[in-house]
């Protein structure tokens, strides 16, 4: 006789679990995702709990999928990479405002695919163009396993456990309601594929939003500290998928917008078959996701307007934001023969709406200094909600806006969020000014450092001549100069040299090679010179150790790379030393030519402007840009701290120039060529005596086209630009003309 299992689960437990689950899958289908539940709350609480009961007494039956898991996981540390099987692209904007702009969509489509007048109207889905956050949720035998952001499109984040506590997105999938499709069409439709990644939208509604910043308010009211209300919809929802801790995401009230495929099991997997767009989406609906019920079929140019005015319309009634609507070719047919230009399809466009305009009163004018130097006038604002933002500061752009709007302190203007993201002054209401206020007038010094601002010939903006020397600039300079193309600072990033910045261990570029002296020269009472003769190179390490170790996520190993990167960074060439100061107008291509000309730095830096002009590739405005630079006392300070630093390279007699090959010819590179990557290719060119531009125009002497070239090949045939492929360039390399 057998001994009975006594921690066999019974039957019926087993039963009522399954039973449980999809009864809580399918009411919350019909309570977030159709608002129609069909149960009372009070019921569906009673059957979570049952639920609840059952697996704490069987815990070894918990299921991911199961609805008692969506709140509640392990908090993270950090979000881990996430590669997309298919990439997601981004989808280009019609700039046209106007209900023009959807004309000029379907005149498009219809030229590439070659359609005349007597040909029929092309089909097309039309959708809002949601305001959050794209997301592909991943699923694996119809159970959710991943849930990712977009990131760069090849490479998002996971955000699996913060996405499980949405209540719309399905943890398992069921068919939860009718089949859409005909008898014929649901056997190769409606099975469920082994691998499905949708493509979808993460929001907030407005309603949500405006609860979740009351209980903010509340907060904060009560003495809360470390809380703030948010922005904007967008924000609040983005700051959700983004909380390293799921129980916090699930208090943010999210939704969730289904609008399209990425990975799929083939069709000759098992996988299922799509005709359209709009088959695909009616589908997506029937497994259970939320699909927008504005999502509308039409056909030709007259349904696209009627749709875009439309919703329009309707727009500040909705219950969530959107920017524009967008329009896709409906048949996949013709999405496949219409394919894709660079990373973009040819076969959908996002047709944003006009900006929102409200009125409000100019408070201020100040000055902002941005991190390449440019200084740009901003209004500061009486509090305006704008386009679902408040606003508090808006653009002037620069002085001659500012003065041809007529702008002034006090004056009641018209604000708008061009494009629904940046904040500028339309007009001025004249008839509301009070008095004669004075008339804006540009600063002609930094309001940061204090260094001159100029304003070059045939530019609308003046520049702060500080550089690495100027405190708003300083980031973007040490970025500059540590990047690949300059001295080449392996590892520091964007994160580190925010640290270093704004815990002041960094002000100019030498900081990075003496790390930490500036704290411990205070410390002592003396100079930095002075501090130098008393540290020896293991005392400098041993500081400087000291010094990283203090920031976050710097673990010593990550600390002596990066020191090992700056020691190695600083043997160099002078090319790359003035590419990495940043001077304005000068690229790579430039400081070879500077370098090849003069042969030193000193050199350089005494070179009046007529000596700058002998060199190929410098004009007036470069010259005068040169000048300008090195006129200013403390560049040539940091230049010279950085030579005491050691920061080296060889230097010698000017270069005797003598004729190559592509002397004078600028070339355009586009597209994947056979064997040379694109920096290969360039640097060919450049030794070559040619010059790379990025974009095409008359003055282009050759386009270098390789696979997947986009527009700028197009631009290209339009123009005349001689068309070259990888052996056509080989052959000019080697002085034979084609």
């Amino acid at each position: 006789m057998q001994t009975p299992d006594l921690f066999a689960v019974p039957p019926d437990d087993t039963q009522r679990l399954a039973e449980l689950r999809q009864l809580l899958h399918t009411h919350a289908h019909r309570y977030y995702v159709e608002d129609a539940p069909t149960i009372p709350d009070a019921e569906y609480d009673r059957l979570f709990r049952e639920l609840q009961a059952l697996e704490a007494a069987h815990p070894d039956l918990v299921t991911p999928d199961s609805p008692t898991q969506r709140v509640g996981g392990k908090a993270l540390d950090q979000f881990k990479p996430v590669r997309h099987v298919v990439p997601m692209l981004s989808i280009r904007t019609e700039t046209d405002t106007s209900a023009s702009g959807a004309e000029n969509f379907d005149a498009r489509i219809r030229r590439e695919l070659g359609l005349t007048e007597s040909d029929p109207a092309v089909g097309y889905v039309a959708e809002p163009k949601f305001d959050g956050l794209a997301m592909s949720l991943r699923y694996v035998d119809g159970v959710l396993v991943q849930a990712a952001t977009r990131g760069d499109g090849e490479t998002g984040e996971d955000v699996t456990q913060n996405i499980r506590t949405i209540g719309q997105i399905p943890l398992r999938l069921v068919t939860l309601v009718s089949d859409p499709l005909s008898p014929g069409e649901r056997a190769g439709v409606r099975a469920i594929p082994a691998v499905l990644e949708v493509r979808g939208e993460v929001y907030m509604r407005r309603d949500d939003f405006e609860a979740l910043n009351e209980r903010q308010r509340q907060k904060i009211a009560a003495g809360a500290k470390g809380e703030k209300t948010f922005v904007n919809p967008r924000n609040a929802a983005a700051g959700a998928v983004r909380q390293l801790d799921p129980a916090i995401a699930a208090q943010r009230p999210l939704s969730f917008f289904a609008y399209g495929l990425g990975d799929i099991t083939p069709p000759d997997a098992g996988g299922p078959v799509f005709a359209s767009h709009f088959e695909m989406l009616q589908t997506l609906k029937s497994w259970g996701f939320p699909v927008s019920a504005l999502v509308q079929q039409g056909r030709g140019a007259a349904d696209l307007v009627a749709y875009y005015t439309r919703i329009g319309a309707q727009r500040d009634s909705l219950g969530f934001d959107i920017d524009g609507v967008v329009y896709k070719v409906d048949s996949l047919a013709l999405q496949r023969q219409l394919g894709f230009v660079t990373r973009e399809p040819r076969w959908a466009v996002a047709h944003k709406f006009p900006a929102q305009e409200m009125l409000t009163t100019v408070l201020a004018i100040d000055v902002q200094v941005g991190r390449t130097g440019k200084l740009t006038p901003v209004a500061k604002l009486a509090p305006v909600f704008v386009g679902g933002v408040t606003v508090t500061n808006a653009t002037l752009h620069n002085e001659d806006e500012a003065r041809r709007k007529d702008v002034r302190v006090g004056d009641t203007v018209i604000v708008r969020r061009a494009g629904d993201v940046i904040p500028e002054v339309v007009s001025v209401l004249l008839d509301k000014r009070v008095g004669e206020p004075d008339v804006f007038t540009m600063p002609h010094s930094c309001p940061v450092c204090g260094s001159v601002a100029v304003r070059e010939e045939g530019e609308a903006d003046y520049r702060c001549t500080g550089g690495l020397f100027c405190s708003a600039q300083r980031k973007q300079a040490i970025l500059h100069f540590a990047q690949r193309r300059a001295v080449e600072v392996e590892g520091l990033g964007d994160k580190l040299v925010d640290q270093l910045v704004e815990r002041d261990v960094v002000r100019t570029l030498p900081d990075l090679y003496r790390l930490g002296w500036r704290a411990q020269a205070e410390l002592l009472a003396i100079s930095q010179e002075q501090l130098a003769t008393e540290l020896d190179p293991s005392k400098q390490q041993a500081l400087a150790m000291a010094t990283l170790s203090e920031l976050d996520r710097m673990a010593v190993l990550s600390a002596q790379n990066l020191l090992d990167a700056l020691q190695k960074s600083k043997q160099t060439t002078l090319p790359r030393f003035l590419f990495g100061l940043g001077i304005r107008h000068v690229g790579e291509a430039t400081a070879k030519e500077l370098a090849r000309h003069f042969g030193q730095l000193d050199a350089i830096i005494a070179a009046p402007e007529e000596q700058l002009l002998e060199v190929a590739d410098v004009g007036p405005i470069v010259a005068q840009s040169i000048r300008t630079f090195f006129a200013q006392p403390h560049n040539v300070e940091v230049v010279e701290q950085l030579r005491a630093c050691g920061v080296t390279w060889p230097e010698g007699p000017p270069a005797e120039r003598v004729p190559t090959p592509l002397s004078g010819k600028t070339f355009v590179l586009t597209g994947t060529l056979p064997t040379l990557g694109r920096e290969d290719a360039k640097a060919l060119i450049e030794s070559a005596g040619g010059k790379v531009a990025g974009s095409v125009s008359k003055k282009t002497s050759y386009v270098v086209a390789g696979t997947e070239a986009g527009s700028k090949l197009d631009k290209a045939l339009a123009l005349g630009v001689p068309v070259l492929d990888e052996a056509g360039l080989q052959a000019l390399l080697q002085g034979v003309e084609t």
